[in-house]
């Protein structure tokens, strides 16, 4: 795993923890040698993220839109900023540059974008895996949300198990690497699931 996508708010939200937790992150991806790619913003939990990463050395880059340069406030010390022209273009440019994905707290961008990449996990697009970092217990109530659609017949288990889930930075990116299965990419488990 050579860089981590991470989504996550332009907001730093109502608690300390859910920014200590993208310093945590950045952090760690600098001490395990991991690059960053996120949503190319220097404001919220991406700025703190983004910031925490460089400090400890690990490559940063960002994709962001055009129209939200000015809006999300485009980080200008990455060693790499990509600005495309569409939301659409920004996710799947991320996805390309990433081996692995993960969401930190965030609002609607930050679930789309989540949800987005475990729908084209579960339909066999892409074999990488998914986690999330559970920042005082922030993705709780998704997470029930997602066990609900299994009991009630709308995702399978082994769908629900693509999201991974861990507490700490560290934790996360031990739950990231075990589903990746060195150079071959990611483990058996994690490849296309029929439909």
């Amino acid at each position: 795993m050579r860089r981590l996508c991470v989504f996550c708010g332009s907001a730093r939200g109502a608690r300390p923890e859910y920014a200590d937790a993208a310093r945590a992150l950045g952090a760690e991806l600098g001490r395990q040698g991991v690059g960053l790619v996120y949503g190319g913003g220097a404001v919220g939990l991406m700025g703190v993220l983004a910031d925490a990463a460089l400090e400890s050395g690990a490559h940063v880059t960002g994709v962001i839109p055009r129209s939200l340069v000015a809006h999300e406030v485009a980080h200008r010390r990455l060693q790499e900023l990509r600005i495309v022209e569409s939301m659409h273009v920004r996710k799947a440019m991320m996805a390309e540059l990433s081996d692995a994905f993960a969401a930190l707290p965030g609002g609607l961008g930050t679930f789309e974008e989540l949800c987005e990449v475990l729908t084209w996990a579960q339909l066999g697009i892409h074999a990488k895996p998914c986690a999330v970092l559970d920042a005082a217990g922030y993705f709780g109530p998704l997470l029930a949300l997602l066990d609900h659609a299994v009991a009630e017949g709308f995702l399978r288990p082994a769908h629900r198990a693509l999201v991974r889930t861990a507490e700490t930075a560290e934790g996360l990116l031990e739950e990231l690497r075990g589903a990746w299965d060195g150079e071959a990419g990611p483990a058996s488990g994690l490849g296309p699931i029929d439909a």
